[in-house]
């Protein structure tokens, strides 16, 4: 991606397009609803079974981060840029003193606000289900902000190939359905363990073991009981952690070589 400017990254400028971009994101009741509330469906089996149930509760909660992932970030990222490239917008936002960055976040923020609100408010939620309180609070906080930086960075890779907003319905099935492969092989025990391995890598894995140790203590696939510290925790998320540093590295890098600024002829 090309940079219109020498200018140094302005945080002023950022904040004004991000307060643009959430004013525009709230004029829209049926995205809002979609970005605020949808995340927060997996917590309604929480209260309707089994409310101690700890096993359940991990399911639910990494549920909560995949989509909070999902909506408010990619699929509402990917939409509005490939929207505004449609109608020009940042092509003639570009040839002002705006840096591609600025934008790039800009469009970006407001979804990661809704999506760390979302899994913040479901912290509450889900202790007063019968969950227990979060072994590591910090660890899940930054697991849910490395999931919207990953999902912001997969929106634009998948912006790259996606020819306009109709299309992003379709171009967008493949990244949602690698995440949600993740969770799935995650709990079903009976996968080999070199398909397993394979699943480990997927983004939704990574983040539902980042939740099964930051929040429930759980070391390893099987566990079902919480046997690490606050200062384990930190240890046993590091592979989860680099996985999802390296989705978000390669979609950066892939999003870097192919974004396209304005529509296809």
């Amino acid at each position: 991606m090309s940079v219109t400017t020498t200018e140094s990254f302005s945080v002023s400028r950022t904040a004004h397009l991000t307060r643009w971009n959430a004013v525009l994101l709230g004029r829209n009741r049926l995205a809002l609803l979609y970005a605020i509330l949808m995340p927060l469906t997996p917590l309604f089996i929480l209260l309707t079974n089994d409310r101690g149930d700890l096993t359940l509760g991990a399911s639910s909660m990494g549920g909560v981060l995949l989509l909070a992932g999902l909506f408010p970030v990619y699929y509402n990222v990917l939409s509005q840029f490939v929207s505004r490239r449609d109608e020009l917008v940042l092509k003639r936002m570009r040839t002002g003193e705006v840096r591609d960055s600025e934008l790039l976040v800009g469009i970006a923020l407001p979804g990661v606000v809704c999506a760390v609100v979302a899994c913040a408010v479901a912290v509450p939620i889900a202790v007063a289900a019968g969950q227990p309180a979060p072994v590591n609070i910090a660890l899940f906080g930054v697991g849910t902000l490395l999931a919207a930086v990953m999902f912001a960075a997969l929106a634009y890779w998948t912006a790259a190939w996606t020819r306009s907003a109709e299309a992003a319905q379709l171009t967008s099935m493949p990244v949602i359905i690698l995440a949600a492969v993740g969770p799935i092989g995650v709990f079903m025990t009976s996968l080999s363990d070199s398909v397993r391995e394979v699943i480990a890598l997927t983004p939704g894995a990574a983040m539902t073991e980042l939740v099964r140790i930051g929040w429930y203590g759980f070391d390893g696939d099987d566990a079902t009981t919480s046997t690490l510290s606050f200062g384990g925790t930190w240890g046993a998320a590091g592979p989860a952690v680099l996985v999802m540093l390296a989705w978000t590295g390669v979609a950066l890098v892939l999003a870097r070589r192919s974004l396209r600024w304005e529509p296809r002829a």
